[in-house]
Parts: C-alpha cells; sequence; structure tokens
C-alpha cells in the first residue's frame, strides 16, 4: 500500500543547474531540500528559524534536466529550540511510472526570534 503525501516543493531542474558530469548539481538539490525543510520548521515553529546543520546526506542517484523533483520533509525530532528534519528528494522521470528517491537527509533548524536569536520551538516569534 502507497501512502500518499504532498510534496513540500515540486520542481523541474534546467539546464543551467547541470554539473560537470551532465546530472544536476548536488549545490542545486541540496538547496531545495533546505528550503522544503526550512518551510516544514517554520510551520512547527510558528515563526523564523535558521539552518544550523546537515546530517546524514545521501544522494542515491543522478537528477537529469526533465526529471520532476518532488522534495518531501517530516519532522523526525523537536528539542526546546531546535528541530530535526527529515527531506527525501523523489523524482518522477520520463517513461517510468513510479517516482523513486535520489537524495536524502536530515537538516537540524533552531528557532530564532526578530534579533536571530534560539528561542523555544513552542513560543511564536
Amino acid at each position: 500500500m502507497t501512502i500518499k503525501r504532498d510534496p513540500i516543493i515540486r520542481t523541474a531542474p534546467r539546464l543551467a543547474d547541470l554539473n560537470l558530469n551532465g546530472h544536476i548539481f548536488g549545490g542545486w538539490l541540496l538547496s531545495q531540500m533546505d528550503v522544503a525543510g526550512g518551510i516544514t520548521a517554520s510551520k512547527r515553529a510558528k515563526g523564523a528559524v535558521a539552518t544550523v546543520a546537515i546530517e546524514g546526506m545521501k544522494f542515491h542517484r543522478p537528477v537529469h534536466v526533465g526529471d520532476l523533483i518532488s522534495c518531501y520533509a517530516d519532522i523526525k525530532s523537536v528539542g526546546r529550540t531546535s528541530m530535526h528534519i527529515s527531506v527525501e528528494v523523489c523524482v518522477t522521470r520520463r517513461g517510468i511510472e513510479e517516482e523513486f528517491t535520489v537524495t536524502e537527509g536530515t537538516f537540524i533548524f533552531v528557532a530564532v526570534d526578530s534579533e536571530g536569536r534560539p528561542r523555544p520551538v513552542d513560543q511564536p516569534d
């Protein structure tokens, strides 16, 4: 049974996003993941957040021009000021019916106040 989930971001890379090997540059993909994780963390914190670390990144398969990427994010844990957000990137590729995972990682975000200082996650900015 496949669980239906909605992506935080769905986009398609462009030719300008290629690396020297002809695949999508990992930094472009990483930035999409950071945005998706930040959206999820910001919703949970009900305010601004900052990325403080990325751990456990895995690039499983390359992404090609013409692929449609979907970034999914889930909250793994919540501390006093920080959150661990799991981000998975799946691809829908021409000629392949099912989407498949290409990259995954855990991003750590800290809730911040209007001065950029850490604040409790459960206290709005």
